[in-house]
């Protein structure tokens, strides 16, 4: 079973993505949001998993499994990264510390990255620009870090599905190499 794993901070947008491409209504687990910082954001959050999927021109199956954004659930990380075949990492950019999210994401998944692959979406810039693309290109460098990196809305499916595309791109690349 192949599956895909989006991953990011809470509001970054995962279900959001996951709903836009799934060709089921997506399965997800939110409940409603009990500390204050959270409740500001958004009224639901992901505490165990989003599952929807696709189907590809080869009529193979691609699993899409979201995960909660609090790290108070990141045991719920290392459970659906078991078996994946690559990560969607979603950054809200309108969080106080974007490129802060982008360093800690990536580091909480490192080693399943290093055995699959990442693409980056930045969404929410619509509503702070302060953050501009280049300053994650800049992070990613100081990283030693070359990874996939677009500016997104996960509510449109083309802009989702430029992310799987990306994301099998890189993976047929390693595995040609």
């Amino acid at each position: 079973m192949d599956k895909i794993i989006f991953t990011g901070p809470m509001g970054a947008g995962k279900t959001t993505a996951i709903s836009a491409i799934s060709e089921i209504p997506p399965i997800a687990t939110d409940v409603r949001c009990t500390d204050e910082e959270s409740q500001q954001r958004k009224e639901n959050t992901t505490v165990a998993m989003d599952y929807g999927y696709i189907t590809l021109e080869d009529s193979s199956r691609i699993h899409l499994y979201g995960t909660p954004g609090q790290e108070r659930f990141n045991y719920m990380w290392t459970i659906l990264t078991h078996g994946g075949i690559g990560l969607v990492l979603l950054i809200d950019n309108a969080r106080p510390n974007p490129v802060e999210d982008l360093n800690f994401y990536l580091d909480a998944f490192h080693d399943f990255i290093q055995t699959t692959g990442v693409v980056i979406g930045i969404t929410r810039t619509d509503v702070n620009s302060d953050v501009t693309l280049n300053e994650y290109y800049n992070a990613l460098m100081k990283r030693g870090q070359v990874y996939p990196l677009f500016e997104i809305d996960p509510r449109q499916t083309q802009d989702v599905t430029i992310l799987i595309h990306a994301l099998l791109a890189v993976l047929s690349q390693q595995a040609a190499a």
